[in-house]
């Protein structure tokens, strides 16, 4: 047999262009082998916005009941909707195997992709790993079963809008002024559930969803896509604004000011939100930025512990720890009672009611985490040589260091300034992340001798000096 093409295959789950890399008959067999790896009897699927995902998302059902496993779709939702429905079970009560969610999150709109978890939400790993459902994929026979399995659709969305409601108490929820912009994504639907039960006014951008994407690809990380939603809380005296990508698995949140907040001090205040509930808990974070958390968790009375950069690393560390919360910069929140994955409701409505009860502005809540602790947005530089690069970098800077790490990738920390340089686990980038104690100067003039180093390795392959 010839070999089925898996360059959709990446690091964390299944990504790419359609439908070159990602097709109907590739989504058959990735249904078929995930129904026979995990030994399945009962799968849960459900698909974004992209117009080419209903489509996928049956050619998924069938190969699940191809392998004689049922599959219950529940048709259009969010990546954080599919986690629960897998760790929650059915109406009935029946458990499910796994779950699939089809979904490219905030790649081009010619991508599509799928994420994928076992029992109670878990992400793959050991013999359930990706890598084997790779194998599985790209040369295993997959012959129809005598006893074919039953597809049937579902209706989740009652049940997980009465769960999202119990992580807030709505007494103590004031009449704040959102603005809401889910870029033409799944977020809409999860503003418009929760709208009669919360006393907030919601101003819609971009609310109807839309695959074709005509404002462009939801992604609020690029500084480009935030003049919307910026202008949108000034023009209507907003208390905050809340933006997310396309599978609503990320939110992103904009002060009363229209000020974009970096996703890394909404790590440090969620962690300070949750502690207030649960004190001397622990926290989970990246290596890219971690300083301002620290400071924050060890003033609540909490314990930190880094991870790899990655879902699946910060779920199995948040596991292990039992960690109450886990926070990466780049905007994903994971929740120990949400089965330890991410979620992009739950941070704004945890934001909400702590802004509702402190009596404070968004902007308040995190001006000492940023005046004490800023950072630069990421850079991400493609390179040819991403070792000759870190090579470099490591000669330049590590011998004045105090000290250095390799938890994920390569960090170096001095007195007053540190920085982390990756590699991409998902595209062919190196991001640089720099931090400094009080004095952004520090980052700007290393940030120029950091891409200094690159641009010179780049150009002619020499070593720095």
């Amino acid at each position: 047999m010839k070999p089925f093409p898996v360059d959709a295959f990446k690091a964390y789950d299944i990504r790419g262009r359609v439908p070159e890399q990602l097709n109907e008959s590739i989504a058959w067999r990735v249904g078929y082998g995930f129904a026979k790896l995990l030994n399945a009897r009962n799968l849960v699927v459900g698909h974004d916005i992209r117009l080419s995902s209903p489509a996928l998302t049956d050619a998924v059902v069938r190969g699940i009941t191809a392998a004689g496993c049922n599959a219950l779709n529940i048709g259009q939702c969010g990546t954080e909707e599919i986690y629960y429905a897998t760790y929650a079970g059915d109406n009935n009560g029946a458990v499910f195997d796994g779950g699939l969610c089809i979904t490219a999150s905030h790649n081009p709109k010619d991508y599509n992709g799928i994420k994928l978890v076992q029992q109670s939400a878990a992400p793959l790993s050991g013999p359930s790993s990706l890598e084997n459902l790779k194998a599985l994929v790209a040369t295993a026979d997959m012959p129809p079963v005598t006893q074919s399995g039953k597809a049937q659709r579902g209706n989740f969305k009652p049940r997980y809008t009465d769960y999202l409601l119990g992580w807030v108490d709505r007494e103590k929820l004031k009449p704040l002024r959102i603005v809401v912009n889910p870029g033409n994504g799944g977020a809409g639907d999860i503003v418009e559930r929760l709208e009669s039960h919360l006393p907030f006014e919601f101003i819609r951008l971009n609310c109807d969803p839309d695959g074709n994407f005509p404002k462009g690809v939801p992604n609020p990380l690029l500084p480009e896509n935030r003049e919307e939603t910026a202008n949108a809380v000034k023009q209507h005296n907003a208390d905050l604004g809340i933006a997310w990508d396309g599978d609503f698995d990320r939110c992103f949140f904009f002060d009363e000011h229209g000020n974009f907040v970096d996703g890394y001090y909404l790590v440090g205040l969620l962690a300070q939100i949750l502690l207030k509930k649960q004190p001397g808990a622990t926290i989970v974070h990246d290596p890219r930025l971690y300083w301002n958390t620290h400071a924050v968790v060890e003033a609540a009375g909490g314990h930190c512990q880094v991870s790899r950069t990655g879902h699946a690393f910060i779920k199995q560390v948040m596991r292990e720890q039992d960690a109450i919360y886990g926070g990466e910069m780049s905007a994903h929140h994971y929740f120990r009672d949400f089965a330890y994955c991410d979620n992009g409701t739950i941070p704004w409505l945890l934001i909400c009611e702590h802004l509702s009860k402190s009596g404070l502005r968004l902007s308040q809540l995190v001006q000492e985490m940023t005046e004490s602790y800023p950072c630069s947005d990421e850079l991400n530089i493609s390179v040819h040589d991403a070792d000759a690069v870190i090579e470099d970098v490591t000669r330049e800077f590590a011998k004045g260091a105090a000290s250095t790490e390799t938890t994920d990738g390569l960090g170096i920390n001095f007195k007053n300034w540190r920085f982390n340089i990756r590699r991409s686990n998902t595209e062919p980038l190196l991001r640089i992340n720099l931090e400094a104690r009080g004095d952004r100067s520090l980052i700007e003039r290393n940030a120029e001798r950091l891409l200094g180093i690159i641009l010179k390795e780049e150009k002619t392959g020499e070593k720095a000096d």
